[in-house]
């Protein structure tokens, strides 16, 4: 059987100049990367807010388990299977972090014959965005220690500093350090730390600024801490928010590439869904709505996390509704939730697929509060047997939710065709009435209780003393209107990783909170959640190679 890798060098790749004619680009719009990559300028949107928006199509899934669920792979797949069936379709994703693909996960630009292509570069470094990223968010902290060297007048108290360092990469020896060591030349020591760039708010802003001078007012409010009279300090009051955008004057610009079977895809921003908010940028989504008639995104890791956060949080900020869900799940990931070992889900098991098909049955129940109409197709399997598939099949259709197998691992977009066909039934017959989970009117208590109680099942949550300082400051100074991040670990719907399928009677812990103003969100932290993951005993580094002619290896 061929690697993912293998499957994607070997693919006919067509110029990015020619995958833009597909949406009507014209080339003097593109800033290339090379032969297969590019940016899309800063006016292109502009010159198309006039055109009909497109249908925005979700793309989420149940729980993540060792058996895997294809979430990425489906997004792709359903894309290629759309224009196989003569519909103009785009596809908008986030951006792989070397994090994971150093770590546990290898590649993350979807599998088999359902990839985005060049799979390599999109994997390592793409076109530098992540990296400035992580620039931008760094320059900001070198500026705050700096002002404290030099006689610190912004009054800055080192206790209350919140803005952390960051690098792309999984490194727990970075989560907890002290800065400023050596002496008075080399500044005041304090504690600090890092988080992975993907989790930093300079992720969150640009995802969820509208062009670059949102991005610029945006950063500027970000909040870094506070003076010894309790005032928040910003990055506007460092003078640090012009030179951070000027890092990222090139990263506010969408990718665009392509699939397998040259479906165009745009690729922009990157922020993880257990530890931020999941989605890509709203302006690369929004560009997608004017240039297809049909989206294609996704949100991260399961749907209490990704999904709730893409429809809380992007688009509450954004203004957007989306018309269909598409919730992804394997027959493997449904008996790993009912308690089959790892080693025998090949092995036909009704008792455990039933007893897992709960964590299933709670992400529809999820979505359908949202009022959107709910697709659930299985990535399919050969291992897959047709009474297992027969009874998820019944037992969708008996949630009112329609449903569709998906074999696009394997098929590419031909194995997406029967999926595609019941989205356009769904697109076409079924209305979506979105509505948020809740209002911006609750306060932070309210929201996180909400969310705990009606995506989570919780039975209580419990605010912890430091926590609830921190909300009654950041309620103080008149952010108690802003949506909720959760933070919370993306294998159960509760803080325990280890309780699978649909677990109840649970309690959600708030430990930490964090106030992204500069993002317009407040992050609570559950569990033990952390923002700088680390690397597994046996790292997918170690398997990943480069030869002679510069051909990676090893990466998934």
């Amino acid at each position: 059987m061929k690697t993912d890798i293998q499957i994607a060098q070997e693919a006919t790749l067509k110029p990015i100049t020619e995958v833009a004619r597909l949406l009507d680009i014209d080339s003097d719009t593109l800033e290339q990367y090379g032969k297969y990559k590019a940016k899309l300028s800063y006016d292109l949107l502009e010159t198309l807010k006039d055109k009909k928006k497109g249908k925005l199509v979700l793309v989420t899934a149940t729980n993540p388990t060792p058996a895997g669920e294809g979430k990425t792979t489906i997004t792709v797949g359903l894309g290629q299977a759309l224009c196989q069936i003569g519909q103009k379709a785009i596809i908008a994703l986030r951006e792989p972090s070397l994090g994971p693909c150093m770590g546990i996960k290898g590649g993350a630009a979807g599998g088999g014959y359902a990839q985005v292509v060049p799979m390599e570069d999109i994997n390592l470094h793409f076109t530098g965005d992540i990296h400035a990223i992580g620039a931008a968010n760094n320059l900001l902290a070198s500026m705050i220690d700096n002002h404290i060297h030099h006689g610190n007048s912004l009054g800055i108290d080192l206790r209350t500093i919140t803005w952390k360092r960051c690098v792309d990469l999984n490194d727990r020896a970075l989560r907890d350090i002290v800065v400023g060591l050596g002496g008075p030349i080399n500044g005041m020591p304090r504690q600090d730390g890092f988080m992975i760039t993907v989790a930093s708010e300079i992720m969150a802003i640009l995802c969820l600024a509208n062009d670059i001078v949102d991005l610029k007012e945006k950063i500027a409010s970000i909040i870094i801490g506070y003076n010894h009279a309790g005032e928040p300090v910003t990055a506007r009051d460092l003078n640090a928010h012009g030179a951070m955008t000027a890092l990222l004057k090139d990263a506010v610009k969408p990718n665009l590439v392509q699939t397998l079977e040259n479906t165009p895809v745009i690729m922009h921003g990157g922020p993880f869904a257990n530890i931020a908010h999941g989605c890509n940028s709203i302006i690369a989504t929004k560009l997608a709505l004017k240039l297809g008639d049909i989206v294609i995104t996704e949100a991260g890791f399961g749907a209490d996390l990704g999904a709730e956060k893409f429809l809380d949080i992007k688009c509450r900020k954004a203004g957007l509704s989306p018309d269909a869900v598409v919730l992804v799940t394997t027959i493997r990931a449904l008996k790993y939730n009912g308690g089959a070992l790892k080693e025998d889900l090949k092995q036909e098991n009704i008792k455990a697929l039933k007893q897992g098909f709960a964590n299933l049955e709670k992400h529809i129940e999820n979505l359908q509060k949202y009022r959107v109409p709910v697709i659930v197709t299985l990535n399919a399997f050969v291992t897959d047997t047709d009474e297992e598939m027969t009874f998820v099949k019944g037992a969708c259709e008996e949630k009112g939710c329609d449903f569709a197998a998906a074999h696009v691992w394997e098929k590419g977009g031909a194995g997406g065709v029967d999926l595609a066909h019941k989205l356009i039934d769904v697109l076409e017959h079924k209305n979506s009435d979105f509505k948020l989970l809740y209002e911006d009117a609750l306060s932070l208590e309210d929201k996180m209780t909400t969310i705990a109680k009606e995506i989570y099942g919780a039975k209580q949550v419990v605010i912890e003393p430091k926590a609830q300082k921190e909300i009654d400051r950041i309620t103080k100074l008149g952010f108690a209107h802003l949506p909720v991040c959760m933070a919370k670990n993306q294998y159960s719907f509760s803080d325990d990783p280890k309780a699978l399928g649909r677990p109840e009677g649970f309690t959600t812990t708030i430990r930490e909170i964090r106030l992204s103003a500069g993002a317009g969100f407040v992050v609570a932290i559950t569990g033990n959640v952390m923002t700088m993951p680390g690397l597994p005993k046996k790292p997918a580094a170690e398997l990943i190679d480069v030869d002679k002619n510069g051909i990676v290896h090893g990466l998934f």
